[in-house]
C-alpha cells in the first residue's frame, strides 16, 4: 500500500522504518478499500507516521482521548496551524479504533446492573424503538449517576429523593416539555423496579411531572417557502450537496423520521415500479409510497454520482472515509448546518422541523387528519392533531406547492 503513495525512494523508506508499519499499512488498506482518495490516503499516511513516531508506552493497552489531545498540541507546537490539532485527532481516532486500541472513558456505574436490565426488558419486552431506547436509557442513567452520591442502595429511594433530583438539577436546564419527558422515562423505570423488588411501589406512583395541555403549542417547522430555500441551496454538484437534497427531499416530502432516512436501504428502492418501501419506527411495519419524480432524480443522482463505493446495504452514507451509515448526530448537524448557513428562523432546525413542515403542507393541500397521520406513519390521530391548529395566512403561504414542484 505504501510503495502505491510515495514514489520517492526517501518518503518511503521513512514511511517503511517509521514504527507500527503493518498496522498503518493495514489501515490503509482498508480506508483505500472503502473509498478513500489518493490525496486522503497520503494525508492520512503523513499523519499517522508522526503520531506513530511520537507515541509513549505500549498503545495497544489503550489510548484514550487526553492522551490524545496531548500528541495534537505537541504536533502544533511544530506545525502551527488553525487545523493541526483536529486534523491529528480525526485520523488518530479512526486508526486507534480499528485496531482495537481506542478507549472511551467510562464511569463506573454502581447501578449499571439495573440499568442493563431494564433496557433489555424496553427492547425485548416492551418492543421500544431503538430511538427510544437509547433516549431513555441516557436520561435513567443521569439520574442514577446523581442517586449515586447519596451512597444509599435502590431500595432505600423515597419519593423526597426525586423532589431534590428535579429542583437541584431540572431548575438550572430543564424546561417543561423536557422535565415531562424525564419524568415519565423515571416512572417506567422506577415501576419496572418495583416489580423487580428493587424499590418500593409508592415511590413512581409519586412521582408527577409538569401538566403538558394538549396542542399548547404550535407546529415547529419552517415554512415551505422555507424548504424551498433549502433545497435550492443544496442545488450545486458538490458529494455533499447532491447527498443532503436527496435526504432533505425525503424528509420533507414524505415527512419521515430521521432514523427512517439513516436505515433506508438500496433494496427498498424498486426503480421499475417507482415505489420506496419505509419500515416506520413507531408503527413498527413498512409502508410503500410512490416515488416521485422530483425525488427519484435526486436520490439517483446521489447513488449514480456522489455515493461512496461501500459495501454498506444503507443508501446515505458519511463524505469521509471508511464511508459508513450516518449516525443520528451526523443527520442532525448535516440538516440544523443547512438551516443556519440560511439564517431561516424555527423554534427547531433538526430533521424532524421538516416532517412538521410536511404536516403542514399537506393540511394546506386539504387532506384531512387521517390521511396526514397515514401519510407520516402516525398511530393515531392524536399525534397528527397538533397540525389543525396553523392559522390560516400560513396556510394560504404554502396553498400554492404541491408535491411535484420540488425541482
Amino acid at each position: 500500500m505504501l510503495e502505491q503513495l510515495f514514489r520517492d525512494a526517501s518518503a518511503l523508506a521513512r514511511h517503511r522504518g517509521g514504527p507500527f508499519t503493518q498496522e498503518r499499512e493495514r489501515y490503509l488498506q482498508h480506508c483505500a478499500e472503502h473509498g478513500a482518495t489518493h490525496t486522503a490516503l497520503r494525508l492520512k499516511a503523513n499523519e499517522l507516521l508522526w503520531i506513530c513516531t511520537h507515541l509513549r508506552g505500549d498503545p495497544s493497552r489503550g489510548i484514550d482521548i487526553s492522551a490524545l489531545r496531548e500528541l495534537a498540541r505537541e504536533r502544533r507546537s511544530v506545525y502551527k496551524g488553525a487545523t493541526t490539532e483536529q486534523r491529528l485527532i480525526d485520523v488518530a481516532r479512526p486508526w486507534l479504533r480499528y485496531l482495537g486500541w481506542w478507549r472511551v472513558p467510562t464511569a463506573e456505574l454502581r447501578f449499571q446492573g439495573q440499568l442493563d436490565r431494564y433496557v433489555a426488558w424496553m427492547r425485548d419486552e416492551r418492543g421500544f424503538s431503538s430511538s427510544t431506547v437509547v433516549q431513555w436509557r441516557s436520561k435513567i442513567r443521569d439520574f442514577l449517576q446523581w442517586f449515586e452520591h447519596t451512597d444509599r442502595p435502590l431500595s432505600a429511594l423515597d419519593p423526597s429523593d426525586l423532589d431534590v433530583y428535579f429542583v437541584t438539577e431540572g431548575a438550572r436546564r430543564w424546561s417543561r416539555v423536557s422535565t415531562s419527558g424525564i419524568a415519565a422515562a423515571l416512572r417506567v423505570f422506577l415501576r419496572y423496579m418495583a416489580s423487580c423488588g428493587e424499590c418500593h411501589p409508592r415511590v413512581a406512583e409519586g412521582l408527577r411531572g409538569p401538566r403538558l395541555y394538549a396542542q399548547e403549542s404550535l407546529p415547529s417547522g419552517p415554512s415551505w417557502t422555507d424548504v424551498h430555500r433549502l433545497l435550492a441551496h443544496t442545488g450545486g454538484d458538490s458529494p455533499a450537496d447532491v447527498r443532503d437534497r436527496a435526504i432533505l427531499m425525503l424528509l420533507a416530502v414524505y415527512g419521515m423520521r430521521s432514523g427512517e432516512v439513516r436505515s433506508l436501504r438500496l433494496d427498498q428502492i424498486d426503480w421499475r415500479e417507482r415505489v420506496v418501501g419505509v419500515f416506520r419506527l413507531k408503527r413498527r411495519q413498512p409502508q410503500v409510497y410512490p416515488l416521485l419524480h422530483s425525488v427519484a432524480e435526486a436520490v439517483a443522482r446521489y447513488i449514480d454520482s456522489a455515493r461512496p463505493k461501500a459495501d454498506h446495504p444503507e443508501v446515505f452514507l458519511g463524505l469521509l472515509a471508511p464511508h459508513s451509515p450516518l449516525s443520528s448526530g451526523a443527520m442532525s448537524a448535516l440538516v440544523r448546518n443547512r438551516f443556519r448557513a440560511l439564517d431561516i428562523q424555527a423554534p427547531h432546525r433538526g430533521p424532524h422541523a421538516l416532517r412538521h413542515a410536511c404536516a403542514a403542507r399537506l393540511l394546506a393541500e386539504g387532506l384531512s387528519i387521517k390521511e396526514i397521520g397515514d401519510h407520516l406513519g402516525h398511530r393515531t390521530t392524536r399525534a397528527t392533531g397538533i397540525y389543525a391548529k396553523i392559522d390560516l395566512s400560513a396556510l394560504r403561504e404554502v396553498a400554492d406547492f404541491d408535491l411535484g414542484d420540488l425541482e
